[in-house]
Order: C-alpha cells, then sequence, then structure tokens
C-alpha cells in the first residue's frame, strides 16, 4: 500500500471559516461557536484514491493557521513545505475577500510552484443572485489558482470538493 503526504495550510482573515471548513471536512461537523486558533493546529485526513491510481492514499496535512495580522509575519515559515494552500474569504466581510491578492502574493513568494484554491466562505448567508454574482465578478488568472468556490462550512456545500480538487492538483 503506497501512501503519499502532502501539506496544506489555510489562511485568510480572522473568523472567516478556516476552522469550521476543516472541521466539515475532516470531522463531519460544524458548530456555531466562534473558537479563534492560536498560532497553528494541523488536522490529518486520509483519503483513498481509485484502485488504478499509483497511489492507494492521500494523508492531508491541514495546517490552520493564525488569522490575526499580529502573526502575519510567521506566517511565510508556516507555508514552507506547503503543496497548496487554501484561501478562505467571508462573503459576508468584503475586506476578507479583498485580502486574497495578498494572500496569493505571500503564498506564491514562498512556494512558486504550489497550488491554490479559494473559498468564499458562508454562503448560506446569501440569496442566489449574490452568489451569481460572486462567482462570475471574481476572476484570477495565474495557473495554478483553482476557484473560488462557494463553500459553506454549516452546510457543507462544495467543501469535499474544495479540499479533493486541491489535493489532486498537488499530485498531479
Amino acid at each position: 500500500m503506497v501512501t503519499v503526504s502532502k501539506k496544506i495550510c489555510m489562511v485568510g482573515d480572522f473568523g472567516v471559516g478556516k476552522t469550521s471548513l476543516i472541521r466539515r471536512f475532516v470531522d463531519r461537523e460544524f458548530s456555531d461557536r466562534y473558537l479563534s486558533t492560536v498560532g497553528v493546529k494541523i488536522s490529518r485526513k486520509v483519503i483513498p484514491l481509485a484502485p488504478a491510481a499509483d497511489i492507494d492514499e492521500l494523508k492531508l496535512l491541514i495546517w490552520d493557521l493564525e488569522g490575526q495580522t499580529k502573526f502575519k509575519a510567521i506566517t511565510p515559515t508556516y507555508l514552507q513545505g506547503s503543496s497548496g494552500v487554501l484561501i478562505v474569504a467571508d462573503v459576508t466581510r468584503p475586506e476578507t475577500i479583498s485580502h486574497i491578492e495578498d494572500h496569493l502574493q505571500l503564498f506564491f513568494g514562498v512556494n512558486p510552484g504550489g497550488w491554490v484554491a479559494i473559498a468564499l466562505n458562508k454562503t448560506d448567508l446569501l440569496d442566489s443572485d449574490e452568489k451569481a454574482y460572486l462567482q462570475t465578478s471574481l476572476q484570477f488568472d495565474p495557473p495554478h489558482i483553482l476557484g473560488p468556490y462557494l463553500t459553506s462550512a454549516k452546510t457543507g456545500d462544495n467543501v469535499d470538493k474544495i479540499f479533493t480538487e486541491l489535493a489532486r492538483e498537488m499530485l498531479s
């Protein structure tokens, strides 16, 4: 049995739902209770792969990075060795969406060959017109960027999809 491990970092402003997305993906749980991450928390999730693949399973090491600005100076250290990053923004807070470009520059500055997926989270709080506008208005050019995905840790919308598609690209 062949297992490959890959590191994914979660980045984004405080309170955007990074920890909630991880809990939905890894533990299949959601809580409305807000718990701020201090420093970094590492979660693991094993994904079985198709029988035809050369690899039997992929072990994701998901690093949940603190979103407070006072930790931005140490973030590049945490990003080292990461095959991918999931950048998370809160659709109810436009300033978090405007910071996506800063997170992209930070990640690609440390890992120029890495992969990025962008999650626009908390879409359960939007109506269908607002979702459609977000989906079409945000465009990202570099070839190693997936998304944006409209996600909801509360309902589970696109949570598995964003993690598995990022994992698949990191293996390619």
